[in-house]
């Protein structure tokens, strides 16, 4: 099974807080940096699950570039898309009693245009498109472009809704009509984006609200399935939806796909950092 991801990758920068920040004044941390971005997280895990995974995404032409490059490459993750002048971007994550919150710079990423895109990067068995590439442009006519390629090639193709915050700027309504005109076969939401897309809101026949300690609901036009998280230590929650997404993308009946899905997101908050 190959997966493609579109979206972003980036530098991610993980800071592990030991205590309360003191404003003026300096704190001790637990630092990381490396590759991440949804696209990037979700082909990552992909590949560690035993799926070829490729990631289709804007790069600058700078140290950050080359860095996260090399470690996407390390696990096994086919990357392409246009390499620019300009800086790769940059999300800092900030971990408080495992908890994060972010601050992103996407860098070129948004850049990506449609002219950019080749077909054949879009020969895959599910592409997986990020949410923020939706609320940008041009990449939003590249994630367009890229469902559209995908589905000419007998491709799957499944949407994480990102972050409420982001969609909320956007606009829930434009945003509904956009996924309405991809017609996602899957779609993810935390419990946030789904409230602010209209609760009962189901585009897709797939529907997966990621409900975070209280794990899953998966639901289709017939039926509904919830499902608890795998039980383990929550040191860093950055990328276990991602780490799902991954995981449940693989394939199998819902039940196995989502107990799949869990397992990764488990093990992907069991340690610092948005990779497996």
């Amino acid at each position: 099974m190959l997966l493609a991801a579109l979206g972003d990758l980036m530098l991610d920068v993980i800071v592990r807080l030991e205590e309360p920040l003191a404003v003026g004044s300096d704190v001790r941390a637990a630092t990381r940096a490396g590759a991440g971005g949804q696209a990037a997280n979700v082909a990552a895990w992909a590949a560690s699950l035993g799926a070829e995974a490729r990631c289709i995404a804007k790069r600058g032409e700078d140290d950050a570039g080359e860095l996260v490059t090399r470690e996407l490459e390390r696990y096994g993750v086919e990357l392409v898309g246009p390499i620019a002048r300009g800086a790769t971007g940059v999300v800092v994550s900030v971990v408080v009693e495992g908890d994060r919150s972010m601050a992103s710079d996407r860098g070129v990423a948004p850049s990506f245009a449609p002219e950019e895109l080749e077909a054949k990067w879009l020969r895959c068995d599910v592409l997986h498109i990020s949410g923020y590439a939706l609320l940008r442009e041009p990449i939003g006519a590249t994630a367009l472009l890229a469902a559209r390629l995908a589905r000419e090639a007998d491709a799957r193709v499944s949407v994480d809704v990102a972050a409420w915050t982001e969609i909320r700027r956007y606009g829930a309504v434009r945003f509904r009509e956009l996924l309405d005109t991809l017609e996602p076969d899957v779609l993810f939401a935390t419990e946030a984006e789904w409230e602010l897309l209209g609760g009962a809101y189901l585009t897709a026949p797939v529907g997966v609200l990621k409900r975070g300690p209280r794990g899953v609901t998966v639901m289709t036009e017939d039926a509904r399935l919830d499902l608890a998280p795998v039980e383990t230590e929550v040191v860093d929650t950055t990328g276990a939806g991602d780490a799902f997404a991954a995981g449940f993308l693989l394939g199998g009946s819902l039940e196995e796909a989502a107990r799949r899905g869990l397992e990764a997101a488990a093990r992907c908050v069991a340690k610092v950092g948005s990779l497996p």
